[in-house]
């Protein structure tokens, strides 16, 4: 009972959505021009760097405050943290009152990351910049981190935790299938683009 209200929790900080937000007050729905994606690529493309910068922080805090909460609230529970920041990554990229159309966890699972392990996170945002850089390409970036943090928590950590951190690695492989498919035909748009503002992701 008590991992149902953790991941409960959550789920339900994660589908906060600072996108969603700014889309209200901007008058400028993010969800209907790029790729869709309420996340922070789709509102640099969209709405500037600005607005991603408080989307990205946003979704990386609300994760990370997932985790925190609850270590805080239930100490002794095994692997509370991990539970509700997987939850919280789920809550991004699935929020019910939106159709369950949100982002695709990237910022969120660096939150997650940050809240178990604040080196760990520190190395894949390093990583995942890196990739970014040399390909181009967000999706290869945010698909290398969430195979390579259950990695390193299963040599680091045990296969539970690496088990929990594989929940949201599989919906985040899923979220992004299309992105890969338009890598490999050449059309999908790169990191450098969206920072132009050209509005396709």
């Amino acid at each position: 009972m008590e991992y149902v209200l953790i991941a409960l929790v959550g789920y339900l900080l994660g589908t906060s959505s600072m996108a969603f937000y700014l889309s209200i007050m901007t008058k400028k729905d993010v969800r209907k021009s790029g790729s869709g994606n309420l996340g922070a690529s789709n509102t640099m493309a969209l709405l500037g760097w600005k607005a991603a910068v408080l989307v990205g922080a946003h979704d990386i805090g609300k994760a990370w405050l997932a985790v925190l909460l609850a270590k805080w609230i239930f100490p002794n529970v095994a692997y509370a943290g991990a539970v509700a920041g997987v939850a919280s990554v789920i809550g991004h990229i699935f929020p019910f009152y939106l159709k369950f159309k949100g982002g695709k966890g990237l910022a969120s699972y660096i939150g997650l990351t940050a809240g178990l392990d604040i080196r760990l996170a520190l190395v894949i945002v390093v990583v995942v910049l890196g990739i970014m850089i040399l390909t181009d390409y967000i999706a290869l970036g945010a698909l290398a981190m969430v195979v390579i943090v259950p990695v390193v928590s299963l040599f680091s950590q045990g296969w539970v935790l690496a088990l929990i951190l594989c929940a949201a690695t599989v919906v985040m492989i899923f979220k992004h299938i299309e992105n890969l498919v338009r890598i490999f035909r050449g059309e999908e748009m790169g990191f450098r683009g969206a920072a132009k503002g050209k509005h396709r992701l």
